[in-house]
């Protein structure tokens, strides 16, 4: 527009009016269409509509449809984390897996703690294996705090040590109504979601020599809130507030901690909480239009654990959520 249009109304208005016609223009030829999800990685990831499915409790990875992808094939590992230690809770499936599968290979020793999936922490072991490191499988549940601490003291013993805790494993069931969320369900996320984050650093911190770093996995939900998930929401905010609180108090011992916050990611922990109809759809909200891969997760992860590579943060929420 030129400078003596900016000086006349009715040009002011002509010029306006042109440039909503363009943008009219342009949406008819268009036709109105979005675009499909977003495959930005190295591979093609699953998109919705999934086949309509449903688990029990804890969930199976193996008998998910699609089967969740978690070996990222493409990431070559560098010795970013070569001679170091790692316990990784929830490590069996989803994005504990995956993560463990990072750690191995880049060079470290992963054990892994599950409540009671053992085909799925057999899985994970192999995987393990085969980056060529050692794998330690602890079966029992978080919310026990003598279990927390047997887990530590049995990494220390096979491994030597401890430099890396992954708190991951996790809780979760959708309630509709709020005034129908029993203690019962609120008791078992929070003493899952919480004491067990709290216990397992405690006993982990105790071991830990200078360098060392945990990792706590929170939630796109304990950004935003989920009117479905009121209990669950409220651990993973008290698990965003945990790690930068937890991080002020470690520092001093040469420990930092820090928090990854996914959104939604293809894992067992939705189809065993959601009906049917709504794991179908899974995802499908987001900016991206898909679900997360467990391999897509787990770099933030490994950039955390890395004293090569995040040095210099302790304290903060990584959110991977997809866009916003």
């Amino acid at each position: 527009m030129a400078d003596s249009d900016t000086r006349d109304p009715d040009a002011v208005v002509g010029a306006q009016r042109a440039i909503q016609e363009e943008v009219r223009r342009d949406d008819r030829e268009r036709g109105g269409k979005e675009s499909g999800p977003a495959q930005l990685g190295a591979r093609t990831y699953p998109v919705p509509p999934f086949p309509e499915q449903h688990q029990a409790k804890p969930g199976v990875e193996a008998r998910l449809d699609p089967l969740p992808m978690y070996d990222a094939p493409y990431w070559k590992g560098s010795g970013k984390l070569e001679g170091k230690v790692a316990l990784v809770t929830g490590g069996d499936s989803g994005i504990g897996r995956a993560v463990a599968v990072l750690f191995a290979r880049e060079g470290a020793d992963v054990a892994i703690a599950h409540l009671a999936e053992e085909t799925d922490a057999a899985e994970t072991r192999a995987c393990i294996e085969r980056e060529g490191r050692r794998a330690l499988v602890l079966r029992g549940n978080v919310a026990d705090r003598d279990f927390c601490r047997e887990a530590v003291a049995r990494t220390v013993r096979a491994f030597g040590g401890i430099d890396l805790l992954v708190n991951n494993a996790a809780f979760q069931v959708h309630a509709a109504d709020f005034l129908e969320l029993s203690p019962e369900h609120f008791d078992e996320t929070v003493k899952t979601n919480l004491y067990g984050y709290f216990h397992l650093a405690q006993a982990a911190a105790a071991e830990m020599r200078p360098g060392s770093a945990i990792i706590n996995t929170g939630s796109v939900t304990g950004i935003e809130g989920s009117k479905d998930l009121v209990d669950y929401s409220m651990t993973k905010g008290g698990i965003h507030a945990f790690t930068r609180a937890l991080a002020a108090s470690l520092l001093p011992r040469g420990i930092r901690v820090n928090c990854v916050a996914p959104g939604p990611v293809w894992t067992p922990l939705n189809p065993s909480d959601k009906e049917p109809g709504k794991v179908a759809r899974f995802g499908e909200k987001t900016p991206m239009k898909r679900p997360a891969q467990p391999e897509e997760i787990a770099p933030a992860y490994v950039f955390l654990a890395s004293a090569q590579c995040s040095s210099y943060i302790t304290g903060e929420i990584l959110p991977v959520v997809g866009g916003y």
